[in-house]
């Protein structure tokens, strides 16, 4: 099918849409050979809330961004190549089905479909894609993924010392090493990972003590080993020690018409391509 579709007129079209959808503020995405498989709206569990995204499935990327105007306008434009991509079905639980976690190195985050055929879908496209990437890549399939960060409202104390409680004086952190969410207090390290961001960030006092020792031992014990601008290990998922990018898309209230039922009942989000 990809193959089929590579160098078709309706395949051109079909990326010049997607590109024009998201206007300047996107990066260009037609390349020779490049395939829009598929796309859909799925809900991505973000920081705060879970909100709905507009997702494009193609032969060598998977792409999402925020919905302004569902197929007219979208925002926030997100990249990310396939041959790096490792998916992990989740349990059904009586609040949360048809949900998967998307991991990569740098960002890992769970989304769901509006049913158990799209998420499989979506699962089957996905992993199909990743499979013809690595074969032309030569590549290993990704063994390092980021954790990704539990949202504010799993917890209204601190994971790590179990004592601060969050308000709204005492606000939530993230440790970018474990996707904890922490006080203040225990997350005043920061540390070097350099898979996120080439300057140091948040990390709880636990990370901050177990990525400071395997430096240590890395640099054999040397004087100033586990500098916290020192580190190779994967990181958690978000860019720096603000909030993450997925709230500020969020913001404005541009994410879905209010008048709209999302995932109403007998419609499909999803489509793919052939």
């Amino acid at each position: 099918m990809v193959d089929y579709l590579a160098n078709t007129e309706v395949n051109s079209q079909r990326i010049a849409e997607v590109e024009s959808c998201f206007g300047a503020s996107g990066q260009p995405l037609a390349l020779p050979g490049r395939v829009l498989l598929g796309e859909g709206v799925l809900t991505k569990e973000c920081r705060k809330k879970a909100k709905p995204r507009v997702f494009f499935l193609f032969s060598d990327i998977l792409v999402y961004g925020s919905i302004v105007l569902n197929k007219r306008r979208y925002r926030g434009q997100h990249i990310i190549p396939l041959e790096e991509v490792t998916l992990e079905l989740l349990p059904e639980t009586a609040r949360a089905q048809n949900r998967w976690m998307i991991r990569t190195a740098k960002k890992s985050f769970v989304v769901s479909a509006a049913s158990a055929t799209e998420r499989q879908e979506w699962v089957s496209h996905i992993e199909e894609c990743v499979r013809r990437q690595l074969r032309a890549t030569g590549r290993p399939p990704s063994t390092e993924h980021a954790a990704p960060w539990i949202p504010d409202k799993a917890t209204d104390i601190c994971m790590r010392c179990t004592q601060t409680r969050f308000s709204a004086l005492t606000r939530r952190h993230h440790c970018r090493q474990c996707g904890f969410v922490v006080c203040a207090e225990c997350s005043r390290a920061r540390f070097l990972l350099p898979r996120l961001s080439p300057k140091p960030l948040r990390v709880c006092s636990l990370c901050y003590r177990e990525l400071a020792a395997q430096k240590r031992q890395e640099e054999g014990g040397g004087p100033g080993a586990g500098s916290p601008a020192r580190a190779g290990c994967g990181a958690s998922s978000g860019d720096d020690d603000s909030d993450s990018d997925e709230d500020k898309e969020g913001s404005g209230g541009g994410d879905w018409p209010g008048h709209v039922k999302f995932y109403d009942s007998g419609v499909s989000w999803s489509s793919f391509h052939s």
